[in-house]
């Protein structure tokens, strides 16, 4: 049967909408040159304040993962119900940092021994959680949580789990730290947390 002019239009309309919600989900990109890491350890607005400072890492975005509902909203998200982390998809120069060297940072930056919890923060959303893109990555993050459970009184409640979509979140999330520093808790949460990684490891 053939398609009618308005069907076809239709049709081009329906990929362009859909190649165009593709490229929005898999942002930021991974060129030849850089690949792509997704951690999620309590808040974003901290884990992406974080991972900016460290040389290799050309791009963080802050974002949601590793749950069931599509194109969620931060509203949704934080009533707990569509089973997505808040997570930051990092991009970086494996020339520059390794993904092993992410995974220190990612342990350092937050306590990966809470279920469901960081500091005030409580609800699955702010789990601790790799999610990984490749075998590789599998393989290093499981040998890398082995090897931190020896330094945690706790036991080590981090989830390692494939990546199977990112959204990124609302424009306004994005670059929170670096747009907001005197947001109140910018100054009582996330400064402090940095403060604190400078003495332990090389920022910038």
């Amino acid at each position: 049967m053939k398609k009618t002019f308005a069907q076809t239009l239709a049709a081009l309309a329906g990929l362009t909408l859909f190649a165009t919600h593709m490229n929005a989900e898999n942002f930021p990109a991974a060129t030849a040159k850089t690949q792509l890491a997704t951690f999620g350890g309590g808040c974003f607005w901290c884990m992406e304040a974080v991972f900016e400072r460290f040389d290799g890492v050309k791009a963080v975005v802050s974002g949601y993962s590793a749950g069931h509902t599509p194109n969620p909203t931060y509203k949704q998200v934080c009533g707990g119900d569509t089973g997505h982390a808040e997570v930051v998809q990092v991009e970086f120069d494996p020339a520059k940092i390794s993904f092993e060297t992410l995974l220190e940072i990612f342990w350092e930056a937050h306590d990966p021994t809470t279920m469901n919890k960081q500091g005030g923060d409580e609800g699955t959303q702010y789990r601790s959680i790799i999610l990984y893109h490749d075998d590789a990555q599998k393989a290093t993050a499981e040998k890398a949580k082995a090897g931190a459970a020896a330094k945690f009184k706790e036991p080590v409640v981090t989830e390692i789990v494939p990546l199977k979509q990112f959204y990124p979140a609302e424009d306004y999330h994005q670059d929170y730290f670096r747009k907001n520093p005197h947001a109140p808790y910018c100054v009582v949460v996330i400064s402090p947390k940095l403060q604190k990684l400078q003495k332990k490891l090389p920022m910038k």
